[in-house]
């Protein structure tokens, strides 16, 4: 098993974190909302997995190509 960062493609602010630590994931499941120009945005999974850290809160400001979750693959 290999760890993951899901990265966020876009620049604006953590709308809602959709998952919690130790939940499974699907690949190109979302994972998280950002919000960006007043569109809501989301983070998809790259791989099935499992939740083993969330790097962000709501609110958060975030980058492109920032960590939001940590995934066990």
């Amino acid at each position: 098993m290999a760890d993951t960062k899901v990265v966020s493609e876009v620049t604006g602010s953590v709308w809602k974190v959709l998952v919690a630590v130790g939940d499974s994931v699907e690949a190109d499941s979302p994972v998280v909302l950002i919000e960006s120009m007043k569109m809501e945005i989301p983070v998809l999974a790259p791989d099935s997995g499992v939740v083993t850290e969330i790097l962000v809160a709501t609110g958060d400001p975030i980058s492109e190509g920032q960590a939001v979750i940590a995934l066990k693959t």
